[in-house]
């Protein structure tokens, strides 16, 4: 199929970018990357009047330190968060995560805030902005604001972004000493899709025998990301072993409704959330204990 009829914009400036989505609201989708909305239009899931093209928009596509946090314009793609060497020194788990998203392709068209803003329950990035406690900062033609990761999910392919706003930056903190993290990821063969995704970030105390506290976000398994509290107050505190490892990751899918699909049922994805929790979990302790196994 091809899309329905549309009116295209290509704003050179931020400015005016906000002003055509003010101007044009709910009948307007913004094109980044376009490996989101490209293919809804195809299909006609999605048939907007107008598309406003961001993808050169000037100073929005950046990785760098800005009072003490790392800041990424919304417009970097996941080939330069990949091949970051910044984000591999501060901020590793966001490279590890980006270099598994799609194929070179998808990487090299595909940004990191146009994934976020379409928030799909299958998206890589999701999880792992969430187990890094990042901030999302949003502009509109009145000013700008800044919507904590946790709050940013609201439902499937629904987040807090306002009409009229423009997601414009990612804020991540860089990693302290004695932690680490890592994502691991049951994926769909042919689209790259997460069937589970699970982002983990610990930070060990005790002469690095304990978790001293943990974040883990999950996505794919529902119809939005979210934090997996219950593993993580099973892993806070606690002396690190086995055990513990996998009893924490038995309450993975505590308090969501698994996602039932032509991929995998929702009984499967529970299991798997199980196991890939239980993976992220000891491998972002072995990096937080230096210790590698190459790869990604």
């Amino acid at each position: 199929m091809i899309p329905a009829s549309f009116e295209y914009h290509a704003p050179k400036t931020l400015d005016e970018a906000l002003r055509l989505v003010e101007r044009h609201g709910d009948e307007a989708k913004l094109l980044a990357g376009g490996h989101s909305l490209l293919p809804l239009m195809k299909l006609r899931l999605a048939a907007p009047r107008y598309v406003i093209d961001i993808g050169h928009l000037r100073g929005m596509s950046y990785i760098r330190e800005e009072n003490g946090q790392i800041a990424i314009g919304a417009l970097t793609t996941h080939s330069e968060i990949e091949h970051s060497e910044l984000l591999a020194a501060k901020c590793p788990l966001l490279p590890q995560t980006a270099a598994q998203i799609g194929d070179v392709q998808v990487r090299n068209r595909g940004t990191i805030g146009g994934s976020l803003a379409h928030a799909d329950p299958g998206g890589d990035y999701p999880a792992a902005i969430l187990a890094l406690d990042a901030e999302i900062i949003a502009a509109n033609t009145s000013g700008t604001r800044t919507i904590p990761a946790r709050d940013f999910f609201v439902d499937m392919l629904t987040t807090q972004l306002h009409p009229g706003e423009i997601l414009t930056q990612i804020r991540i903190a860089p990693r302290p000493p004695q932690s680490g993290t890592a994502y691991e990821k049951l994926h769909q063969p042919a689209s790259g899709f997460a069937i589970v995704g699970v982002a983990a970030n610990v930070l060990l105390g005790n002469g690095r025998k304990a978790i001293e506290r943990a974040a883990i976000g999950i996505t794919g398994l529902a119809a939005k990301a979210f934090r997996a509290e219950a593993v993580e107050r099973a892993l806070n505190g606690k002396t690190i072993s086995d055990k513990v490892i996998e009893d924490a990751s038995r309450n993975a899918a505590q308090g969501v409704e698994p996602l039932s699909d032509l991929h995998a049922s929702g009984e499967y994805r529970r299991e798997m959330a199980r196991v890939f929790t239980r993976r992220a979990i000891a491998r972002a302790i072995e990096a937080a204990r230096g210790v590698s196994r190459g790869g990604v």
